[in-house]
């Protein structure tokens, strides 16, 4: 009997491990990717010209410079990890962060740094600015997963010097770029990969390259300075921005809310689970099914949004939301600091004869939207607690408004635009959450960005402009050499 209960007991775990597309046979269990995309999802978006389906699932090679963990990092890792309560705000993720130094000032006197587990790594920025607050570590394989280049990109090592015929774009956003670090492609890689693909197929002598600048956590004031400081020595032909979560702030158009953010947001119904199904998530697929189910049966929740409470929505006076002036200094979101971002992003990209692209911002929300509550129970999270108290028609009504916004701005400046926002399935199973994506959805949103390039790069092979000629002296690649420091950080 006790033979039968763990043969059956392993084979359901090898069965759900399949279903949530993990190892099957890893220990400890590797963040889930969630499920795959669907050829449903897929013919879902309208394909542009030489496209052929069959490359949807198609993935690029292995990363080359993808190593072993150092078992130093994997130790701090897991403590950070096990230890919540002792790091939070810190996160596992931020030990593998050269911070800006001069963000950093005294880091036990940065009210985020002072929780670093006793060391941080740092670089000097070489404008002595405190933005972006960090880089990746260079040439590094982290504990999730992050694979990161010679400059602390995510993914595969820059060509150098610049192969002939190279067409080279660069994405920047912040983590809806970079993408989780767990998963074993950003949707940058995809879309090179199937350039590359659509070029051989079209027998076009050119190469494709594409380069990930994103980071999590970042603002369009980074991304700027990150253009300046790390992208255009790199002389792309091509940028193309993606962001529009990290300055989307209810609190400029909902008065009544508390202007510093200091909000009372609902907690969620659901009991804590026991000690031992935590620690046993790490190892088994069917305990995180279990707590996931454990946390629904203990809840009241059936997967529809949660009550708000009443407020109104207010815009500035004679703004008009369907054809916004873009030049309206009262513009909310922080609408009016991304604009002003995104001319110095262009005039620094015209300096060098290069060309940004703009693309609408994608939520995983409509009115009336019913959620599975145990396989969504992040989606569901971040819609009623993150963004408490907006209701979901008003963050469509707000998101529908930003890109518009983005839209008119492509438009008054000749910028292409990608309209992710309009082409993106709106299916659960392709987003962890409100804005970020599994596996599957970001291979589908790759592929709705790569239908938009298309046009873009026959327009520019078709007038000669692409690919350029290589430069006679091209500027060094932003490398940089971090320090690690010991931090021994007092309480108080």
């Amino acid at each position: 009997m006790i033979t039968s209960i763990l043969l059956s007991t392993v084979v359901a775990e090898v069965v759900v491990r399949g279903i949530d597309g993990l190892p099957l046979f890893a220990v400890p269990l590797p963040e889930g990717v969630g499920v795959a995309a669907t050829s449903q999802q897929r013919d879902e978006i309208p394909l542009a010209s030489g496209v052929s389906r069959d490359w949807f699932f198609d993935d690029p090679p292995p990363l080359p410079n993808r190593t072993a963990t150092r078992e130093d990092w994997q130790r701090l890792f897991n403590d950070v990890r096990n230890h919540p309560a002792t790091y939070a705000p810190f996160r596992p993720a931020d030990i593998f962060k050269a911070w800006n130094s001069v963000f950093a000032g005294d880091p036990c006197r940065n009210s985020f740094l002072k929780h670093a587990p006793g060391m941080l790594y740092l670089y000097d920025p070489p404008d002595e600015r405190r933005v972006p607050p960090y880089r990746f570590l260079p040439d590094v394989t982290t504990p999730l997963g992050l694979v990161t280049n010679q400059i602390g990109w995510r993914g595969p090592p820059i060509v150098e010097p610049r192969a002939p015929n190279t067409i080279r774009i660069v994405f920047v956003g912040a983590s809806t770029t970079v993408d989780g670090h767990h998963l074993p492609f950003s949707y940058p890689e995809y879309v090179g990969y199937w350039l590359n693909v659509w070029a051989k197929a079209k027998k076009l002598n050119v190469r494709f390259e594409a380069l990930n600048a994103g980071r999590e956590s970042i603002t369009s004031t980074d991304i700027a300075e990150i253009v300046r400081t790390e992208v255009v020595p790199l002389r792309p032909d091509l940028v193309v921005y993606y962001e529009g979560h990290n300055q989307f702030w209810l609190p400029t158009v909902f008065p009544d809310m508390p202007q510093n953010g200091d909000i009372v947001r609902p907690t969620l119904p659901i009991e804590t689970p026991p000690s031992w199904l935590l620690a046993a998530t790490r190892f088994s697929d069917l305990a995180r099914r279990i707590q996931a189910a454990i946390g629904y049966t203990g809840s009241n929740l059936d997967g529809r949004e949660w009550p708000k409470p009443d407020y109104k929505i207010v815009m500035p006076a004679g703004l008009d939301e369907k054809n916004p002036d873009i030049a309206d200094p009262r513009l909310p979101l922080h609408l009016d600091t991304i604009l002003h971002d995104l001319d110095q992003i262009r005039g620094d990209l015209a300096g060098i004869d290069s060309e940004l692209a703009l693309s609408s911002f994608v939520w995983m929300v409509k009115d009336g939207l019913v959620l599975n509550p145990i396989r969504d129970k992040y989606i569901l999270e971040d819609l009623n607690i993150s963004e408490y108290p907006a209701r979901y028609r008003d963050i469509v009504r707000l998101a529908a408004f930003q890109n518009r916004v983005f839209e008119k701005y492509a438009a008054e400046h000749h910028l292409p635009f990608i309209d992710v926002a309009h082409d993106m399935p709106l299916d659960p199973t392709l987003f962890q959450d409100a804005i970020h994506n599994t596996a599957g959805g970001v291979r589908t949103r790759a592929w709705v960005v790569l239908q938009y390039l298309i046009p873009v790069v026959e327009r520019h092979l078709a007038s000669g402009a692409w690919p350029k000629p290589l430069a006679k002296d091209p500027p060094p690649l932003p490398t940089f050499k971090p320090r690690r420091i010991e931090l021994d950080c007092k309480p108080g």
